[in-house]
């Protein structure tokens, strides 16, 4: 279910998976791709659940159109601004419309050789952003990167946790580590790829006690090196693999059956 920075809001409708792809054939460039989810709300919506009545109604389809066509006349730079900008031309069109939540994440790509017209498909973390509006002003920006999948060989324990008739798990004092991490952030300015490489960084050299321990890491180093960031929310995963057999100082692992460790964390100035 999709939240509002504004509050609670007795209904809302929009269209989601939105696809946009933005090619400049003339610079061998591909200036912007995203999926992008559209959110609205407002009173004069109500009546479509009450009676069926769609007078007010701007249908879902002219709303994917509206982000497609419009997404030609975006002339910044970044997804921040892109979300601003779908929004704020939104309601100035639509008065019934009195609050919109624009997000999108990046569809991420890159040059498969220096010089080359060819791209392919990078990632996996997928930079994102999103905004909401109302009539009154800007409610909410954040921004974050989704998906991050790091494998550290060594230097991560877990050891010293509650053990009764319930613990199976033994105490692990160097283990690889695989970790799933999402992280959004508060700031007025676009800071993504610095974001990547702080994440990239403590995970590689910070020796933990736990995956608690990484992020706590992770996310005060971005506090302390970004004074514009006040507020930091992380969510890990725990995707360390199972073991599966041993020889002559070889290892072999599978992935990991469910279910998964979820770890949280939010972090304000």
């Amino acid at each position: 279910m999709h939240h509002f920075a504004s509050g609670f809001q007795r209904n809302y409708y929009g269209k989601a998976d939105v696809i946009v792809y933005c090619l400049s054939p003339a610079s061998d460039s591909l200036r912007f791709s995203a999926n992008v989810t559209m959110l609205l709300y407002g009173d004069a919506f109500w009546p479509t659940y009450t009676t069926g009545d769609n007078t007010g109604l701007i249908a879902t389809d002219s709303m994917k159109n509206f982000i497609q066509r419009e997404s030609l006349n975006f002339a910044g730079a970044g997804l921040d601004e892109y979300c601003r900008f779908i929004a704020g031309k939104f309601l100035a069109i639509y008065p019934q419309t009195d609050g919109i939540q624009v997000s999108a994440v990046e569809i991420p790509y890159e040059r498969v050789a220096e010089g080359s017209a060819g791209l392919a498909p990078s990632g996996p973390e997928r930079a994102m952003a999103r905004i909401e509006m109302n009539r009154e002003g800007v409610v909410e920006t954040a921004s974050g990167i989704y998906g991050f999948k790091l494998l550290r060989t060594g230097g991560s324990a877990f050891a010293g946790f509650v053990r009764d008739q319930y613990t199976t798990l033994p105490d692990l004092a160097n283990r690889p580590l695989h970790m799933w991490l999402d992280l959004e952030w508060n700031c007025p300015e676009s800071i993504a790829d610095a974001v990547r490489q702080i994440v990239r960084h403590e995970f590689a050299a910070f020796q933990s006690g736990s995956i608690q321990q990484v992020i706590y890491q992770i996310g005060t180093r971005i506090l302390e090196r970004h004074q514009n960031v006040t507020e930091v929310r992380m969510e890990a995963n725990n995707r360390t693999w199972d073991q599966v057999g041993e020889s002559g100082g070889m290892f072999a692992y599978t992935d990991p059956r469910p279910p998964f460790g979820v770890l949280g964390l939010t972090l304000r100035r």
